[in-house]
């Protein structure tokens, strides 16, 4: 990582790379996204999620769960948990559901600024980076940190329309499929650059 980001970012994580998501509650957005992600990364990527205004120990909402084996990911074992600044230091790469919560974790921790996006806004700037470049690193690691840097350059060079995943808490199973959509979407390139 350049100069721009902190100490945690710049040197070799023993746990690899960890990628944190944030939403509000930590039990819809952010538990699909964290969980879609564990479904297709390697044991090298350490994966989690938080909420901006978690309630602790909560599981994903019934309808959350169900998109999200629809999706083909795992809800067992899952419970929220409240985002904190330690949270955030220790992520290598912070995706958020909304500007909201993006503007959260940088006020949380300013230096995580430069590692810290939403979905979408991430998924489409992942789509502008030159894939020879992440693929030329073999180590899944090295690659991630190469994705982030490319992505980081980009950042504000690539129009993202709809930075925001509108939250389906209260709302129908439509809006819960649009949401898992939504992320699944945003996440696909991504995903698709970091496995060889």
């Amino acid at each position: 990582m350049d100069g721009t980001c902190d100490a945690r970012s710049t040197s070799a994580s023993p746990a690899g790379f960890h990628i944190l998501f944030v939403c509000t509650g930590n039990i819809c957005r952010s538990p699909l996204a964290e969980r879609l992600t564990r479904s297709v990364l390697g044991p090298l990527f350490q994966v989690s999620s938080a909420g901006t205004h978690a309630e602790p120990g909560l599981p994903m909402t019934d309808r959350a769960r169900k998109e999200l084996l629809r999706l083909g990911g795992d809800p067992l074992g899952f419970t929220s948990r409240e985002l904190t600044a330690d949270l955030v230091a220790a992520a290598d790469l912070v995706l958020t559901g909304a500007i909201e919560h993006r503007a959260k974790v940088v006020a949380l921790h300013p230096a995580a600024a430069s590692r810290t996006y939403t979905m979408a806004e991430f998924g489409a700037l992942a789509g502008a980076v030159a894939a020879p470049v992440i693929a030329r690193e073999s180590d899944p690691v090295r690659r991630a940190r190469a994705l982030v840097d490319e992505v980081r350059a980009l950042r504000g060079l690539v129009q993202v329309d709809q930075p925001d995943i509108p939250d389906p808490i209260g709302s129908s199973r439509w809006a819960y499929r649009a949401a898992g959509r939504r992320i699944a979407r945003a996440l696909a390139i991504p995903l698709r650059l970091l496995t060889p």
